[in-house]
């Protein structure tokens, strides 16, 4: 089969703006050998969909209304490893960058990306290549060229946008204030709550400002 016989690429778009999905599907139409497939605007509707669905590629928003897309992508994964996931933010944030790379995506794009640009990638993507813009792995590589240090027990793994909303929460801010002070969604901070309590086996915020203080995480 030559090139002109492949299969169009199956693609479902996430992401919770929807006037910026509907134009984002518009251009990705416009290539003959992309066909969408579907659209999701939270984590619960993309795992539902991609189930039903399977399709090739997947672009993935990273803030969602319930959860990250990395959230998202650790589900589809468990249950459909073939899926190939490429998230598409406005994020330049590392540790939404390195927490997509864990969770399996294969790339990290931004939104300023090129259509032309946009349309090349998917079919590198499908063809088994990663996809990472050159900030982005120009950034990975730091990452991997040195060992940061931690302040928390190494026996529990928080992530360093946990470890900041944790010292926010004993601080005793707010989640809008956790989310003006990260420039992040407010659902994102819960999320991050929830995981933190999660992972330190602890009850409630109160428990995790104790467990702050003890440990060091503000002065």
């Amino acid at each position: 089969m030559n090139k002109s016989e492949q299969p169009p690429i199956r693609l479902v778009v996430v992401d919770d703006h929807i006037l910026f999905r509907e134009g984002l599907i518009a251009i990705v139409r416009s290539a003959p050998d992309v066909e969408v497939v579907g659209q999701a605007g939270s984590v619960s509707e993309a795992i539902e969909l991609i189930q039903t669905i399977k399709p090739d590629i997947v672009l993935m928003d990273f803030g969602l209304p319930d959860g990250t897309g990395a959230d998202a992508t650790r589900a589809i994964l468990k249950k459909y490893p073939e899926c190939k996931i490429v998230f598409l933010t406005m994020s330049e944030d590392d540790d939404d960058l390195f927490e997509a790379i864990r969770s399996g995506a294969r790339g990290y794009l931004l939104k300023n990306l090129h259509p032309a640009k946009l349309i090349s990638t998917l079919r590198s993507v499908q063809q088994g290549e990663s996809a990472l813009s050159r900030t982005m792995t120009l950034r990975v590589m730091e990452e991997l060229s040195r060992t940061r240090k931690t302040e928390y027990p190494t026996e529990v793994t928080l992530t360093h946008r946990e470890i900041d909303v944790l010292r926010a929460i004993a601080t005793g801010l707010s989640n809008q204030d956790i989310a003006n002070h990260l420039f992040i969604t407010e659902n994102t901070v819960k999320y991050h709550v929830h995981s933190i309590l999660e992972k330190l086996k602890l009850s409630n915020r109160k428990e995790a400002a104790t467990y702050a203080r003890a440990h060091g995480l503000i002065p």
